[in-house]
Order: C-alpha cells, then sequence, then structure tokens
C-alpha cells in the first residue's frame, strides 16, 4: 500500500490548527468530516465565477453551472454503479432522502396492517420518519433486535418478516458503534420474499465501496459532508421501477413539466423528486471530493483505517477501566466507550481540553444506548487523515481524565 498519510493530511487545512495551544486531533469524524483543499477552492471558484443556477437558463453561467451540476451526478452515478442518471436523486442530506423515500413510497405503497422492518441500532434519522409514516397510514414499525455487541439477530429478522411487510431499511454501519452490518444477507433473505430494501450508507459509504448493483439494493442513501464533501447535499440512490411509481415528495418548482391552475404533470426522473433551487456550489464541491478520494484509491484508504482501528481498539483495550460498546468482528470507523464511573460529557470535555475533539452523548441513537443501559458515550471516530500519534495522544489524554477522577 503507497499511502503517505503525512502528504495527505496536508490537503486538510482545518487539521492544521492548535486547540487550546496543542495540534488538534480530530475524531469526530462520523459527526461530519474535515475538506480537502480541492473541495475549498471549488466552492471559492463558483461563487466567484459562475454563480447560476442550474437548469433555468440558455446563458454562459447558467450552462456552466449546468454542465458541472450534471457532472457530479454522472461521477456520483458511476461511483456507486447505478444503472443510469435516472437513479441518482441529489436531496439535502441522508435524513432528506429517508424522509423522501419514507413519504414517497409509504404513501403510494402503506395502507392500514402493512409493515415496515428496521434495526434496533439505528440512527434516529432512519427511525422517526419510519414511524411518523407508519403512524399516518395506520402500518407497523417491527426492529430486528441485536446482541448486546451491536450484532443483529438474523433468525428474529426472518421471523418478523410477514405478507404484509412492505419495506425493510438498515444502516450499512452504525454510527454509534461502528458495525458493519450484514446487508448482503438482510438484501438477500428480503428479496427472497419480494420485499424492497433501504439501506443507511451515511457511515457505510466513507468507509466502504459501494456498489449498488451488486449489493441488489432498491434504495441507498448518504451524505457529502460526511464524506468530505459540503455540507447541505445528499444523495438518494433509487432503483427506477420504484421511483418512476413514487409521487414527489416536494412540490414546487423545477420539478414539474408542466402547471395550469387545473393541473400540474410531474418532470421526469430524476427532477422530479428535485424540487427549488438546490445546493449548486455544494452538489458541485461534492464532485470535487469525489474526485479527491477516487485519485487516493478507496482500497487503500479502507486498508489503512481497518489498520488504524485495529491499532486504537488494541490500545485501548490494554485499560482495565474502559469499556468499550459494539466489539463485534465486523466493524469500521468508530470506537464507542466509556470509563467507568465517569460520565461521558465530563470526560469529553477534558479530553477537549487536550485539544482533542470527540463526540459524547446518545450520537442520535437512543434506543442503542438504552439498550446497552447507558446514557451515552464516548465515540472516537476516524478518518484516512488520522494517525497512530493521534490515538496514542488520546490515550494519554484518558488516562489523564481517570487521574483526575480517581
Amino acid at each position: 500500500m503507497n499511502f503517505d498519510v503525512e502528504k495527505i493530511r496536508k490537503d486538510f487545512p482545518a487539521l492544521n490548527q492548535e486547540v487550546y495551544g496543542k495540534p488538534l486531533v480530530y475524531f469526530d469524524n462520523a459527526a461530519t468530516s474535515q475538506k480537502p483543499r480541492v473541495v475549498i477552492d471549488t466552492l471559492v471558484s463558483y461563487y466567484s465565477g459562475i454563480n447560476s443556477n442550474v437548469h433555468r437558463g440558455v446563458h454562459y453561467l447558467s450552462q456552466q453551472a449546468t454542465e458541472a451540476f450534471e457532472q457530479t451526478r454522472d461521477l456520483i452515478r458511476d461511483y456507486i454503479h447505478a444503472k443510469s442518471n435516472s437513479e441518482i436523486i441529489i436531496t439535502k442530506g441522508a435524513t432528506d432522502s429517508i424522509n423522501l423515500v419514507a413519504n414517497s413510497f409509504g404513501r403510494h405503497f402503506f395502507k392500514p396492517g402493512d409493515e415496515v422492518i428496521i434495526s434496533a441500532t439505528e440512527h434516529h434519522a432512519n427511525i422517526v420518519p419510519w414511524q411518523v409514516i407508519c403512524k399516518d397510514t395506520g402500518s407497523k414499525l417491527k426492529v430486528i433486535p441485536t446482541d448486546e455487541n451491536g450484532n443483529l439477530n438474523l433468525d428474529s429478522f426472518k421471523g418478523l418478516i410477514s405478507h404484509k411487510t412492505k419495506i425493510i431499511s438498515v444502516g450499512h454501519i452504525s454510527n454509534a458503534l461502528g458495525v458493519v452490518n450484514p446487508i448482503r444477507e438482510i438484501i438477500r433473505i428480503a428479496h427472497q420474499n419480494n420485499i424492497p430494501v433501504m439501506i443507511d450508507g451515511a457511515q457505510g459509504i466513507v468507509h466502504r465501496e459501494v456498489d449498488v448493483q451488486e449489493l441488489d439494493c432498491d434504495f441507498y442513501c448518504f451524505s457529502s459532508h460526511k464524506f468530505y464533501g459540503p455540507m447541505g447535499v445528499g444523495i438518494l440512490y433509487g432503483r427506477e421501477k420504484f421511483l418512476e411509481q413514487m409521487p414527489p415528495y416536494q412540490t414546487g418548482g423545477e420539478m414539474i413539466k408542466s402547471v395550469t391552475f387545473e393541473n400540474t404533470t410531474f418532470n421526469e426522473l430524476p427532477f422530479k423528486f428535485e424540487t427549488g433551487t438546490p445546493n449548486v456550489a455544494g452538489v458541485i464541491g461534492f464532485g470535487a471530493a469525489l474526485e479527491y478520494i477516487k485519485k487516493i484509491g478507496m482500497p487503500d484508504i479502507i486498508s489503512y483505517e481497518d489498520d488504524l482501528l485495529k491499532y486504537a481498539l488494541k490500545k485501548l483495550n490494554n485499560l482495565d477501566y474502559l469499556q468499550i460498546y459494539g466489539n463485534s468482528q465486523e466493524r469500521a470507523g468508530v470506537i464507542s466507550f466509556n470509563l467507568k464511573d465517569i460520565h461521558p460529557y465530563d470526560a469529553g470535555t477534558i479530553i477537549d481540553k487536550f485539544g482533542i475533539a470527540v463526540r459524547t452523548g446518545n450520537h442520535c441513537a437512543q434506543p442503542v444506548m438504552d439498550f446497552l443501559g447507558t446514557t451515552g458515550t464516548i465515540r472516537a471516530s476516524m478518518a484516512f487523515y488520522n494517525t497512530r500519534e493521534e490515538v496514542d495522544r488520546l490515550l494519554v489524554a484518558i488516562e489523564k481524565v481517570k487521574e483526575m477522577f480517581g
């Protein structure tokens, strides 16, 4: 593996700063990643030169903006191996994408008594939209149980499926525990029963290669800002046969073909689901992020990150006063832990004083925390620009916290 992490770190301006007089260690990547210079420069270039709306003008700047915007759609389609651009919907984020499917798919296909299956390790964004649509349609939400390590119980999952099951929606990788879910097996079982599957890939695409045709999923969503691109941009891949049947989630400008006071006809895919002015700069910036990732190479990124995670786990497991959650064989990107008898907020506040950014709380996964019997955890989430030396600094900070609390 030809992977020069020190060279890569120079591409990320935010990493070159001090916090409380110490070099920043950024271990909050599951919340949002830092951005490479090429993404920042792309945003500046758009607003400095093009700064025009898309799909709406014949003038030069509008054509430039539209071309760059649609080139990003091309990049996304190619990156996740979708069949066509019609299957790539630009949204505001993964949460927006899930809401789109819950509302559009749910309102078209659900009827009273129908069922939706999710898992016990989901982010709130893959729980609440389904709860709401189930209440609105008289449907029922079912949950795949997990064990104490975050492994989903596939035997129980099979038992949850019935002729009333209309869709299954699960996360690729748990944002709270870092467990990689067996999505291929879930999709296989679901399709044996003619049930479509949505995958929340907000953490998945960051740490694993994604080929939607190979996965054979029906929907897959993710956010730009967790994948080294700008905030406010999300992607929804949807199988065309479902997208064609689903009504628009939101309505207004851009997503129409014709409007009279008596009737409206909607645009063709993918524009049917893209209402109003999109985050043009952000989308183009995400295109730059994808190009950057492709240049480094996702296989090398995965190999480096997995090695760094193993190093961190080995070090942390040596601390007998530390409890690590999500001890699954298949995990990526995240270590969720607590110092015994020390509140995670207190520990996280002290760790911050060492210039180390970690996340504390329930990580928008309160049912997971309730199941584990804790109010929250400390989450250290890693990216390919993190180093072993930064892991060592985290250990020093953790040991200081233990000393302070006795």
